[in-house]
């Protein structure tokens, strides 16, 4: 019997309402697209079934993990329009920005039914996120006040993402 690759088990875009998650986005300028399965994914850094960014769309297939979705339109919600004009493919961010998309997209996945912040935690494990501390959980709780202080800087020029996640962020999310 051949072991489970730990890939296997995150939650992908065909297990959520895709709808509502695209309707999050558009609120804020982002468009989501999806691709036919088994075709290239435009605008993907990593390849495979990881979620692509050119300018103000995202592509993803069905077999797209959520947490690759959240994390590269985290990377877009961080953007300023000059940079998001010219995006394609690589998010070119800085380490900060880096870790605070990390820390927003926890944050978005308690705005997705099915997903939620201990399922992301859970995927971000499963696909081989690294963090000094160990595990997601463990970052986002104990190690991640660098990451927060960023995303609460980005959060001033975007307002109604900042009145969506303002509880999560205040709240810290008790453990």
């Amino acid at each position: 019997m051949s072991k489970l690759d730990p890939t296997d088990t995150v939650l992908n875009v065909s297990e959520i309402n895709v709808t509502q998650l695209c309707a999050f986005f558009s609120e804020h300028g982002l468009t989501l697209e999806n691709v036919a399965d088994g075709k290239d994914i435009p605008g993907s850094h990593w390849g495979e079934r990881e979620a692509g960014l050119i300018k103000h769309t995202l592509y993803y297939r069905a077999d797209t993990p959520v947490h690759s979705v959240l994390h590269e339109a985290g990377h877009w919600l961080m953007m300023d329009d000059k940079r998001r004009n010219v995006l394609h493919t690589d998010a070119l961010g800085s380490q900060a920005e880096e870790d605070a998309v990390c820390y927003l997209q926890v944050l978005m996945a308690e705005l997705i039914p099915g997903m939620g912040c201990e399922r992301m935690f859970a995927d971000m494990d499963n696909w081989g996120y690294s963090f000094m501390v160990g595990s997601s959980r463990t970052w986002f709780y104990e190690d991640a006040s660098d990451a927060k202080a960023t995303l609460m800087q980005q959060l001033e020029s975007h307002p109604i993402l900042k009145k969506q996640l303002s509880a999560l962020v205040l709240g810290d999310m008790a453990e």
